[in-house]
């Protein structure tokens, strides 16, 4: 597929289904392009697509399965749109950091698609509000799904899970207590963790 050059082309995108849930379109909506009249569109849509659909079904499905529907807070941003925010100081890290996380369509450093999605899980962010650890959530996913990288935010206990081949598996946070949670080589890294999410729903697939 072509990088869409019209609205019927980008509506095409859109209707792109990567897994039973969630279409391309879901993903496409920024911020950054809103407000400063910036296209989102990939310039490789279909790298993009064989990475969201690995993102969607591996990651999103089960989490949207097993707690209720997910809220998709960021995902995909063009390489011009990450290199705007990320110079203009809005959140985004640098074009060759987010290769194969935000930027779908661009392999990372060492050859590996991915694809980060920033997402809210309400049922979650009742509890997190009522006082939850947000480290409870990062350990259900850490012990359930082949996630590569997670990075929690304290609003909503909002996280960006990434989905790459070759995943790093680490978790760090910007949530009291800040910094790494856990990575390969940790001695909390290995073995369930289930003490730790006492009360949560078992995995469930779509």
């Amino acid at each position: 597929m072509k990088s869409p050059k019209s609205v019927p082309a980008l509506e095409d995108l859109g209707r792109v289904r990567l897994s039973p849930n969630f279409f391309m379109r879901d993903f496409l909506y920024s911020e950054i392009a809103n407000l400063y009249g910036m296209p989102n569109i990939p310039d490789d849509p279909d790298l993009a697509i064989a990475a969201g659909t690995r993102l969607c079904e591996e990651l999103l499905e089960p989490l949207n399965a097993t707690f209720g529907r997910i809220a998709i807070r960021s995902a995909y941003r063009s390489p011009s749109v990450n290199a705007f925010g990320n110079a203009n100081r809005l959140n985004c890290a640098s074009n060759e950091a987010n290769y194969g996380g935000h930027i779908w369509d661009r392999r990372d450093a060492q050859g590996r698609m991915g694809a980060t999605a920033s997402i809210v899980v309400p049922w979650f962010a009742e509890r997190y509000d009522a006082g939850a650890d947000w480290r409870s959530l990062a350990w259900w996913i850490h012990d359930h799904l082949p996630y590569s990288r997670l990075l929690f935010f304290p609003k909503l206990a909002a996280f960006n899970i990434n989905w790459r081949e070759v995943p790093a598996r680490r978790i760090d946070s910007y949530v009291a207590p800040r910094g790494c949670l856990t990575k390969p080589g940790m001695p909390n890294h290995e073995g369930g963790h289930a003490e730790r999410y006492a009360g949560f729903p078992s995995l469930r697939l779509a």
